[in-house]
């Protein structure tokens, strides 16, 4: 009998041990009030009498203007920004709109991350729609193959829900940036498919989440009322502030 109980007792300690998980590596938090970099898309070629640029800053925006202080916020947007080669266009996983040098003109993905890295913040959240999906969705994107993927997993986790919460979009969840399959842009240490913005060789904040809230075609009504854009941006903020909020 002592033996069985024994038995008994080291097989529930295993299963308890074994149901905790491996750890997850988490960036060490900075001393003082957290910066947080938004990106908005700057694109205005992904859907016909639509902008993309307009709908994800007016999401930006109102989480701004959501900050209770408890974080720092601040936004990189080419789209407004003179002389540089695809400023208002061009696709995150395209070696012609990012990394392609072409005399002494920064390309607008290119010129966002060098002025989110001189600002060094600790969080980075860029904003996009999707198109062609069909799907009236969102989804959140992490880079694969980051020290703090799993970490970044966790935040991309909270933000869909948070969106999911305050909108009729479905939850399609968080997937790696390599899964899309697009364009040619990759990540020079894992070699795959890959978002400029989310690569942590080219982007220096620890925590890198990218959203594609809706779908250009079949969430438009949503995308485009000021109302959710409002409801949108304060969700994000919430969840940035309760994770990354002062101490």
């Amino acid at each position: 009998m002592i033996k069985t109980l024994a038995v008994a007792a080291i097989a529930a300690f295993t299963l308890i041990g074994c149901s905790t998980g491996p750890s997850i590596t988490r960036p060490d938090r900075p001393e003082g009030t957290v910066l947080v970099v938004y990106q908005p898309s700057h694109q205005t070629d992904t859907g016909r009498d639509y902008s993309e640029a307009a709908v994800c800053n007016a999401i930006v925006e109102a989480a701004i203007a959501t900050n209770s202080g408890a974080v720092k916020t601040e936004k990189v947007w080419s789209h407004d920004v003179p002389g540089l080669r695809f400023g208002k266009r061009g696709s995150n996983t395209m070696v012609a709109h990012t990394t392609a040098v072409v005399g002494d003109s920064l390309t607008g993905y290119a010129w966002e991350l060098k002025t989110s890295n001189t600002l060094q913040p600790f969080v980075f959240v860029s904003i996009h729609n999707n198109g062609g999906t069909n799907r009236h969705a969102i989804w959140g994107f992490i880079h694969e193959g980051d020290q703090y993927e799993a970490a970044n997993r966790e935040f991309a986790t909270e933000l869909v829900e948070a969106i999911a919460d305050v909108t009729d979009l479905e939850n399609r969840g968080v997937l790696f940036d390599s899964s899309t399959g697009r364009n040619d842009y990759r990540c020079s240490v894992t070699g795959k498919l890959a978002f400029f913005s989310l690569d942590e060789n080219v982007n220096t904040a620890p925590y890198r989440v990218l959203l594609e809230i809706g779908d250009n075609g079949v969430s438009r009504p949503l995308l485009q009322d000021p109302v959710m854009q409002k409801k949108m941006g304060e969700a994000i903020q919430r969840v940035v502030e309760t994770r990354f909020g002062r101490k």
